[in-house]
């Protein structure tokens, strides 16, 4: 409900003479009183007023109520029911994260390089509205954590319980790209985005990044890629069976050119982020980039609200009669 209003406020007016004429007539009645005499009222003195008496003005009092509601009714107070009608698509986004093993890197401390792409995509995901947003995962291969979907409370929970892969699969960067092309084949979104993060370079699949980026620039569906990884060397950590958990240093190993290529050849922009908050800023600037113009046409529906002051009106004249010719009659 949006709100009421009155269709037609000046009947109100209606109640004004109808109010005078009874103000009226209780004035007059009250001036010229009939009267019975007697010849003493010495036995009466004590007896004190009726609660018929104390209540002869309950009848007027009814009618009065009566009539504002039932003018209140001719000025035909209704209710709105606001709708919208989306005038325009959002976008259709599929955030393609990579979870092999090398994401598990510390040079995003206090946490591993995993973590905080999640942190910064989950942030990017809350930041949207209107668009179909989806996840794909791959390490050694692609696979689709969640179709595309306005569901951002169970995308999230999805995106949340993704964890790195078991063991070193490699990085199909080309697979995992292909697999969100294939989600986005067959939208009919207005624009249509994969977002790219990954640490590494292309070293399984069977479908490369360039096929990928030509197959994606023949869609219309353009990429944004995201380096994610410190430069120079980053600690890994190592289960060492009799030391227990390790660092190592391993030189970042993210193949740039590619990622580049695959941006430049959809449209999109190859981004590098060396640290939490440059990766944050990154999303920020896609999001930014890819924001939907959304055109909405209200409707507002309005429903009568006049029954409901008609009927307590009616009872209130019903019991005003009853009164009025039974326990508060007035003789004469």
């Amino acid at each position: 409900m949006s709100g009421w209003r009155l269709a037609t406020p000046w009947l109100l007016l209606a109640a004004v003479p109808l109010l005078a004429v009874l103000w009226l007539r209780a004035r007059a009645a009250r001036t010229w009183r009939a009267s019975w005499r007697y010849p003493s009222l010495a036995l009466l003195a004590g007896a004190g007023r009726s609660i018929a008496a104390r209540l002869s003005w309950l009848p007027l009092a009814l009618r009065i109520l009566a009539i504002l509601l039932l003018a209140a009714g001719l000025a035909r107070p209704q209710a709105g029911h606001q709708e919208e009608e989306m005038l325009t698509r959002g976008i259709d986004i599929v955030m393609v994260l990579d979870n092999s093993t090398s994401m598990a890197a510390e040079d995003f401390r206090p946490r591993n390089r995993l973590n905080v792409a999640k942190e910064a995509v989950a942030g990017f995901i809350a930041g949207r509205r209107n668009d179909r947003l989806g996840l794909v995962v791959f390490a050694g291969s692609g696979y689709t954590a969640c179709p595309l979907t306005i569901d951002y409370d169970v995308l999230l929970q999805i995106l949340e319980g993704t964890g790195l892969a078991e063991r070193d699969e490699g990085t199909a960067i080309g697979m995992g790209l292909s697999v969100a092309l294939n989600r986005l084949r067959e939208s009919e979104a207005r624009s249509k985005v994969v977002v790219l993060l990954t640490d590494g370079r292309n070293n399984r699949g069977a479908i490369d990044p360039s096929t990928a980026a030509s197959l994606a620039r023949t869609l219309g569906i353009k990429v944004y890629s995201i380096g994610v990884g410190a430069r120079g060397e980053a600690p890994f950590p190592v289960q060492d069976p009799i030391l227990g958990k390790r660092y190592v240093y391993l030189r970042a190993d993210i193949d740039e050119e590619a990622l580049r290529e695959i941006s430049t050849v959809t449209g999109g922009r190859y981004f590098r982020a060396t640290d939490r908050d440059s990766l944050h800023e990154v999303l920020s600037e896609i999001d930014a980039l890819e924001k939907t113009e959304i055109k909405v046409r209200h409707y507002t529906y309005y429903s009568e609200l006049f029954p409901w002051l008609a009927w307590p009106a009616l009872l209130l004249l019903a019991g005003e009669a009853v009164l009025a010719s039974t326990r508060l009659r007035r003789i004469p």
